[in-house]
């Protein structure tokens, strides 16, 4: 096996288990700051490592990119991902942290994540898990 090959499903599977929490959690009633918080720090570290194996498994298909932006952009143009618009929204979402600190942005980023960017996520995993 090729060592692209090898480093992105050494990073899916980091991905998967910080799916999977974020998965988990969400689906439960999130009534505290801390539980808030530990959300959309599940949410951050999923963003930040699905970008990674994507950027991970180009490579390993002959594609070059470097930044995460360019990553997305090159999944969706390649036919991997459908909603390069949603997931360049996450990969912004991940970077506001002001949402931590305000209530009522931390409910609203908790319903983004929940209806927009988990269904990503979940899409994402299913397609790359049948090639693990």
């Amino acid at each position: 096996m090729h060592a692209k090959e090898i480093r992105w499903k050494q990073r899916f599977e980091n991905f998967e288990k910080a799916y999977k929490l974020l998965e988990k959690y969400s689906s439960q009633p999130i009534e505290t700051e801390l539980e808030r918080a530990g959300i959309i720090q599940f949410f951050e570290m999923t963003v930040e490592l699905a970008w990674k194996v994507w950027k991970d498994y180009l490579e390993a298909q002959g594609f070059l990119v470097k930044s995460p932006r360019e990553t997305i952009k090159q999944a969706f143009q390649s036919g991997y991902i459908a909603d390069g618009h949603t997931w360049l929204e996450a990969l912004l979402s991940r970077n506001q942290p002001s949402q931590m600190y305000d209530e009522e942005k931390a409910k609203e980023m908790i319903d983004t994540i929940k209806l927009k960017f988990l269904p990503l996520f979940a899409d994402m995993y299913h397609t790359l898990a049948k090639e693990c």
